[in-house]
C-alpha cells in the first residue's frame, strides 16, 4: 500500500465513482470499507495524514461509555458495548481487554458503583470482556499498587476494551485498499462541483504535495471531516446551520512507574464532572480527560494551562506520587466534534451534548456523518452507507463489515500454525499482527534496521522503512506519532530520533537536502506542542 498504487488505481478510474469520502479520520476510513466491501467504487481523499486529527488524539479506550449509562442513554452503551466486542473479533492483534478499579474512599461508593457496573456488564451480553465485582481493599491495591492508601475502603472492577488508535486506523486504510478502495492522504478538497440541477456530484481537490489540482465525480459525495464538518458543508450551502460543537480533550503522560500493575483506574466523578482515566499504555501511564469547549477546531489543538493544572491535581488526589509538571513526558490535546442539539443557540457544558451520531443530508445531496465515538465507527459507517446508497440510487448491498477482519489479523493457517504465531517473540511489533513477519523479514535482509531509535522507546528503523514502504507514511511526523507513537510517549525522545527518521525517510522517499530539513522543521515545529512548556510564574 503506498501512494504511487493509489495513483496508479485513480488514474485507471476515469468514470464516475459510486462515492467519494472526504476526511481520513476513523469515521472517513470506515465508510471507504463499509462502502467498498460491498463492492461499491469509493475514492477517499484526506487535507493531511490519516487519523492527524482526533482519530490519534483519543484516550485509547474501545469501550461501551460507564458514564453514557448514568446518563440514561442506555441505546448508545449497548451499540457501542457490541461494537467493542466486534472490534476485539476483528482486530484481536490490536485491542484487548483492560480490568478498570473504580477507587471507594465513602462507604456508599461500593455498592453504588458495583450495582452500576454490574449492569454495565449485563448489557454487553454476549459481547462481554469480564465480571465486574466488589473489591477489598486489599484486592484493590494488589489491582492498583500505586493507588492513595489513605481512607481507601475498597474498590470495584469491571472490563473494557484497549486499543491504539492511530495504529488501528492505518491497518482499517489498508483494510479499505485490499477492498478496492482508492485513498490519499495530503489531498485537500478545495470544493464540491455540482449537476445542473445544483447537486453535488464531485469534488475538486489539490495534492498536497506537487500542488497539482484535479477533479472526481460521484454518485454521492460523503463528508466525514469530524471537527471540520461545517467547513465543508459551508462549501455547498453557504448558508446552512453550523452542527458541530467542538470540545477539547487533553491526556497527559507519564512513566509506567505511577501505575505498577496491569489495571487502570477509573474516577467516575471529578471536581468539572468528567470522567477521568489512568491507563496503561505502551510501557507509560496515559492520564486524561478534560472537556472544555473552544470556539473553532484546528488541525494541532494546543493543551490549555487549566486543563494540564486539572489532570496533575485530580491525579494526585489518588496516587501515591502525586505526578508534578516534571514527571510529564508527552501532552497531547484532540478535539470531540460533537453534535449541536437542534434546540441549543450556544453550549458552554459539552460533557453533557449526546455521543450519539447523526447522518445529515443537505439539500444539495451532500451526506455528513458526524458525532458518534471511535469505538462505534463501524456502525456509523454502516447506517451512512445504507443512506448514501440509497440516495445515489446504488444497487443494494448488504453490510459485510460485522465479520470482515481488520488487515493484520493473525492468519495462523498461513503461519501454519498458531503455536509459529506464539513462539515468534514480536514484542513491540505485535501491534502490527501478520505484518510483524514482514518487518522481521525486512530486518533479516538488512541488519542495521534492527536498532532501536531511542533508548527510552522500543520503536527499531525497520518500522520508519515499513511505515514509508507499506503505511503511507510522508512525513517525519507521520512516522513519530502515528505510524510509530513515539510523539505521543515521549515527545523529547521523539526529537531525538527525528534525525535519524528523516534520515530513513529521505532514503525511502527520495528526499534531497533541503527536502529533508525542511521535514524536520516541520516536526520540531508540530513536537514543540507535545512537550509541557515550564509554568508562568
Amino acid at each position: 500500500m503506498n501512494r504511487t498504487d493509489m495513483w496508479r488505481r485513480i488514474d485507471a478510474h476515469p468514470k464516475a465513482w459510486d462515492m467519494i469520502v472526504v476526511g481520513g479520520g476513523a469515521t472517513g476510513v470506515g465508510v471507504a470499507i463499509d462502502a467498498a466491501a460491498r463492492g461499491y467504487d469509493v475514492l477517499l481523499l484526506e487535507q493531511s495524514d490519516f487519523g492527524k486529527g482526533t482519530s490519534s488524539r483519543s484516550t485509547k479506550l474501545a469501550h461501551g461509555g460507564v458514564r453514557y449509562l448514568e446518563q440514561g442513554n442506555i441505546g448508545l452503551v449497548m451499540e457501542a458495548l457490541k461494537e467493542r466486542g466486534l472490534l476485539l473479533q476483528n482486530a484481536p492483534h490490536i485491542v484487548h481487554d483492560l480490568a478498570f478499579v473504580v477507587p471507594n474512599y465513602d462507604w456508599w461508593e461500593a455498592p453504588f458503583y458495583g450495582l452500576g457496573l454490574k449492569l454495565y456488564q449485563l448489557l454487553a451480553g454476549k459481547y462481554g470482556f469480564g465480571v465486574s465485582r466488589i473489591l477489598s481493599r486489599e484486592e484493590t491495591l494488589e489491582h492498583l499498587p500505586t493507588l492513595k492508601t489513605e481512607g481507601l475502603r475498597g474498590g470495584a472492577v469491571y472490563y473494557d476494551g484497549q486499543f491504539d488508535d492511530a495504529r488501528l486506523l492505518i491497518h482499517m486504510v489498508a483494510t479499505a485498499f485490499e477492498q478496492g478502495a482508492a485513498l490519499l492522504n495530503y489531498v485537500e478538497v478545495t470544493g464540491l462541483t455540482k449537476d445542473a440541477q445544483g447537486f453535488v456530484d464531485g469534488v475538486s481537490a489539490r495534492d498536497m504535495e506537487t500542488g497539482n489540482e484535479f477533479r472526481a465525480t460521484a454518485r454521492v459525495v460523503v463528508n466525514a471531516t469530524g471537527a471540520f464538518t461545517d467547513l465543508l458543508r459551508l462549501k455547498a450551502e453557504p448558508s446552512a446551520t453550523p452542527m458541530i460543537v467542538p470540545s477539547q480533550g487533553i491526556h497527559l503522560v507519564f512513566a509506567a512507574s505511577f501505575l505498577q500493575g496491569d489495571s487502570a483506574i477509573m474516577v467516575p466523578h471529578t471536581s468539572d464532572g468528567r470522567v477521568l482515566f489512568a491507563i496503561p499504555w505502551h510501557g507509560h501511564t496515559l492520564v486524561g480527560t478534560t472537556d472544555t469547549p473552544i470556539a473553532q477546531a484546528t488541525l494541532e489543538p494546543v493543551a490549555m494551562e487549566q486543563e494540564v493544572e486539572f489532570i496533575l491535581a485530580t491525579a494526585g488526589q489518588y496516587l501515591t506520587k502525586a505526578p508534578t509538571r516534571d514527571d510529564v513526558l508527552s501532552v497531547f490535546a484532540g478535539i470531540r466534534p460533537l453534535v449541536r442539539a437542534t434546540s441549543v443557540a450556544s453550549v458552554s457544558n459539552t460533557s453533557a451534548l449526546s455521543r450519539d451520531h447523526v447522518i445529515h443530508i443537505d439539500r444539495s445531496g451532500l451526506v455528513t456523518v458526524c458525532g458518534g465515538k471511535w469505538t462505534t465507527y463501524r456502525h456509523m459507517a454502516e447506517d451512512c452507507v445504507d443512506q448514501a446508497a440509497t440516495l445515489a440510487q446504488l444497487p443494494e448491498k448488504p453490510c459485510v463489515t460485522r465479520q470482515l477482519r481488520i488487515h493484520g489479523f493473525p492468519d495462523v493457517a498461513k503461519q501454519d500454525a498458531a503455536k509459529e504465531f506464539a513462539e515468534v517473540e514480536l514484542g513491540s511489533l505485535a501491534v502490527y499482527g501478520s505484518d510483524a513477519y514482514e518487518i522481521r523479514k525486512l530486518i533479516d535482509t538488512a541488519p542495521r534496521l534492527s536498532e532501536a531509535l531511542h533508548a527510552a522507546l522500543p520503536y527499531l528503523k525497520a518500522e520508519v522503512v515499513w511505515a514509508a514502504r507499506h503505511e503511507m507514511a510522508r512525513t517525519v511526523e507521520d512516522a513519530l506519532a502515528r505510524r510509530t507513537r513515539a510523539l505521543f510517549l515521549n515527545a523529547r525522545a521523539a526529537l531525538a530520533m527525528a534525525p535519524a527518521v528523516a534520515d530513513l525517510m529521505a532514503s525511502e522517499l527520495g528526499w534531497d537536502d533541503r527536502t529533508r530539513a525542511k521535514h524536520l522543521a516541520a516536526f520540531r515545529e508540530v513536537a514543540s506542542n507535545f512537550e509541557l512548556r515550564p509554568s508562568v510564574p
